[in-house]
């Protein structure tokens, strides 16, 4: 199953992002588990959130993934939204 991780980062927040960025970026491949994921950008062309597709094997996996990423240990979001996703193209 496809879940799409939706998470916006705190205000005032991209230091916490960049500090933590290759540690994030280390789970990101190693899980095995992330289709595709990159960085919203603000009208500044500053990083100010997420969205990363996983392929899991149920909802519970993919929130233990966004629990065990360090963004998210860091604090660095102020909303995350789990959604099942369902590709239809690419």
């Amino acid at each position: 199953m496809r879940y799409a991780l939706i998470c916006l980062d705190r205000p005032n927040a991209l230091q916490t992002r960049v500090e933590n960025r290759p540690a994030h970026l280390e789970h990101l491949q190693s899980s095995g588990v992330v289709e595709q994921a990159g960085p919203f950008i603000d009208a500044a062309g500053q990083m100010c959130g997420s969205l990363i597709i996983l392929n899991v094997e149920s909802r519970a996996a993919a929130e233990a993934w966004a629990a065990a990423d360090p963004y998210s240990k860091a604090g660095l979001f102020a909303s995350v939204m789990i959604q099942e996703w369902k590709r239809v193209i690419g």
